[in-house]
């Protein structure tokens, strides 16, 4: 049974990473390997060479991507034992669309000035329902439908869509000439081939590459051991070593659906041996798998596209999102001993657990690429291209002296140790560039939207539209936007939701609360809507991760997901704090004491929101006692002294209340 689990759980990942798509003529099955492992190859020859311009990698970054979609992604209820007929097409018109810009690029740009000609309207119109067709195979209907709004937006003018009163309110053009559309998202790096792409085609794919490799490494497994071997005897152990083991995870993989199946397939069903129903023992994977996304150094693709939006360097950013990172583990390690509490469990007996200390040891090696990016990334100061490639060449090269010490250590000898080195480093190329297509599409597509944005000004119209709905007040515009994030992660993976809210969200947040007097750094408004973009994996009924879990755990998918979603509330929350306390970003700290009292106080409500939508503290807590606590918790969202002494005011008057009523009790709540 727990082998048919985790292929369940494994074919979802394949499904969502890799595309399912498993064809029974092994020339088909090499040609998509092939045409991964040449993908990976070409980013490191483009990364270590850097003589490509941004369009012209773009174009052969899509191409790729263009090929793996439609070859290895089969359409809905398509064949998934060979690839028919009309994905060969779909493939071959959509490279040879991609393309068209690398060989056509000087007569584009030094013969016709960046004004397209007729041939080249039609072969960008062709991309753009190549790339329509591509994300809704891959991602769903949610981001080509919102491209092909802005776009009908673009053509029409808001006054041929919708007549306002007054006109001015969002009145900003009366359309655009269709060419002038394709001349702006297919010519020039402000459409398709703009942000978004030249970030996926540069470092992105690049960490992504190094995560797959490390993987294949075998660090995965490494530190689910290691968490289990530190962890397993506290009071729900597999739940608490769950959270670290996908933390860890986390910090080489932008992946939420893959770290749920790495971590989930050894955690869950331990989870489910000690007491835990399944569906909790799902949703405790599910949420800390997601939250993996929030973890440096390696965020997910959206983390990279964020340094470049606000044009910060990554590992500046890394240090911005490290405190938040933490602080949501900490308090999803406080919702799991609390659970455990709740249901009365205990921990593994040592025996049934693996030493720390050998543990530790034993792999001790897989941190040294890690410790080596950090170290080209924040103290030598290297591009966080050049500081992955780096990485992942001395990765490879780890991985060839493990395979070559296990060939010595056992009977096969050094040459057949080399050997599987070789194939360990060829899976890792082929995973990392499965794991981009969906990448390629998502911001190829995305493209559309930020192109758009930019052409007509839609930005500007958002503004106005949300101030009039606010009243002004950011608080409202802060909610509203909270819930576009949330009902656009219902359809968007992460980094889609965060490039779309990045362009029409973020800015309109930034301007209402200039407006409002605010200082607000621009990290923190976009960290505001990438927080909520995350959650995208765990929100029903789409989040994949939870039909990842639940495959594993064998409980409703949507139940996970709902579930998940509750753990993942206080997420929801740290982005209020970091929104209103840039201190805890560590931004322009000057007083270092204040961030301190910053950090601590956003700690301390955070466990208390936890206690509060738990219900439970010593024991099962009365609905006042929540409230109060709630109340104290909300105090803390924002600075001020009187906010934060009273909140902890309130936190210590019914802390104090609520020990002495559990003292009261003969026996603590079990449930």
């Amino acid at each position: 049974m727990s082998e048919h689990v985790s292929r369940e759980a494994e074919d979802i990942v394949k499904a969502t990473e890799y595309g399912g798509r498993e064809p029974k003529l092994a020339w088909q099955r090499w040609l998509l390997v092939a045409i991964a492992v040449a993908w990976s190859l070409f980013q490191l020859y483009a990364s270590y060479f850097g003589t490509l311009n941004p369009q012209k990698i773009g174009s052969i970054h899509l191409a790729f991507g263009f090929a793996l979609a439609f070859l290895a992604y089969p359409r809905k209820g398509g064949a998934v034992d060979r690839i028919p007929w009309y994905d060969w097409i779909l493939a071959a018109a959509s490279v040879a669309s991609a393309l068209y810009i690398l060989f056509n690029y000087y007569n584009i740009v030094m013969i016709q000035g960046g004004l397209p000609v007729a041939r080249d309207v039609w072969v960008g119109s062709a991309l753009m329902l190549f790339l329509a067709i591509a994300s809704v195979r891959l991602l769903g209907f949610a981001l080509p439908v919102i491209a092909a709004i802005v776009v009908i937006y673009g053509v029409t003018g808001p006054a041929g869509i919708i007549p306002l009163t007054p006109p001015d309110v969002i009145y900003l053009h009366n359309g655009y000439q269709w060419s002038e559309i394709i001349q702006q998202l297919y010519i020039t790096t402000e459409g398709i081939w703009g942000t978004p792409i030249q970030v996926s085609a540069t470092f992105v794919f690049l960490f992504v590459l190094f995560g797959a490799l490390l993987d294949k490494a075998g660090a995965g497994q490494y530190f689910v051991d290691l968490a289990y071997s530190g962890l397993g005897t506290f009071r729900g152990g597999p739940a608490k070593a769950s959270v670290v083991a996908s933390l860890l995870t986390g910090v080489i993989s932008g992946s939420s659906t893959a770290n749920t199946v790495t971590t989930g397939t050894f955690t869950i069903p331990l989870m489910k041996k000690i007491g835990y129903p399944p569906v909790k023992a799902g949703a405790t994977e599910v949420a800390a798998s997601v939250n993996g996304q929030l973890m440096p150094p390696i965020m997910g693709a959206a983390a990279f596209i964020m340094a470049t939006f606000i044009d910060v360097p990554y590992s500046q950013l890394i240090v911005y999102a490290l405190v938040p990172a933490v602080l949501t583990y900490l308090g999803l390690l406080y919702v799991v001993h609390l659970e455990a509490l709740k249901l009365g469990l205990e921990g593994l007996p040592r025996s049934e657990l693996p030493p720390f200390w050998p543990t530790f040891v034993k792999g001790v090696h897989y941190l040294i690429p890690v410790a080596f990016l950090l170290y080209e990334l924040m103290w030598a100061n290297l591009t966080p291209e050049r500081s992955a490639l780096n990485a992942t060449v001395v990765l490879a090269g780890l991985i060839l002296v493990q395979e070559a010490v296990k060939g010595l250590k056992g009977d096969n000898g050094i040459v057949d140790g080399l050997w599987q080195g070789l194939r360990a480093i060829a899976a890792g190329l082929e995973s990392g560039a499965r794991n981009m297509t969906t990448i390629a599409i998502a911001t190829g597509a995305a493209g559309i939207i930020v192109g758009m944005v930019t052409m007509t000004n839609l930005g500007y119209g958002l503004t106005q539209v949300l101030d009039v709905l606010s009243g002004g007040n950011i608080w409202i515009v802060l909610i509203l936007s909270a819930i576009t994030s949330l009902i656009l992660g219902i359809g968007l993976p992460t980094t889609a939701n965060y490039i779309v809210m990045a362009a029409l969200v973020a800015p309109v947040i930034s301007s209402l609360a200039a407006d409002a007097g605010m200082n607000v750094p621009l990290v923190a408004v976009h960290l505001f809507v990438f927080y909520f973009g995350i959650l995208a994996d765990d929100t029903p009924p789409v989040g994949l991760a939870a039909y990842a879990a639940s495959a594993i755990s064998r409980a409703d998918p949507i139940a996970t997901g709902v579930q998940g979603f509750i753990y993942d509330l206080r997420t929801a929350i740290l982005p209020f704090m970091f929104f209103f306390n840039p201190e805890l970003l560590l931004y322009n700290v000057s007083n270092w004491y204040y961030a301190g009292w910053v950090i601590v106080t956003a700690l301390v409500g955070m466990l208390a929101f936890v206690a509060a939508t738990q219900g439970y503290f010593k024991i099962r807590m009365t609905w006042y006692e929540r409230l109060v606590m709630l109340a104290g918790a909300l105090l803390m969202l924002k600075p001020g002294s009187w906010t934060d002494f009273v909140g902890i005011g309130l936190l210590i008057a019914v802390g104090l209340f609520h020990h002495m009523r559990a003292a009261r009790q003969a026996r603590p709540y079990a449930a």
